[in-house]
């Protein structure tokens, strides 16, 4: 996910993003424990994801109270 895409997402879809976003990396997780994951790699992505996310969601929080 690009960080452009996600500056341009509201804050609600952002939470929901970021709420899915952990649900796969649970589902990832329990895959690799099993040995049934792929791609190890895409645990890593997720991750990744998710703090370019909530980075985001930092920014905008603290920008809002500057632009008051």
């Amino acid at each position: 996910m690009k960080t452009a895409e996600i500056r341009k997402l509201s804050a609600a879809e952002l939470e929901k993003r970021v709420t899915d976003l952990k649900k796969d990396l649970f589902q990832l997780r329990l895959q690799h424990a099993t040995n049934q994951l792929e791609n190890p790699l895409k645990i890593a992505e997720v991750k990744r994801d998710i703090a370019r996310i909530k980075t985001i969601m930092r920014e905008k929080e603290l920008a809002a109270p500057a632009s008051r």
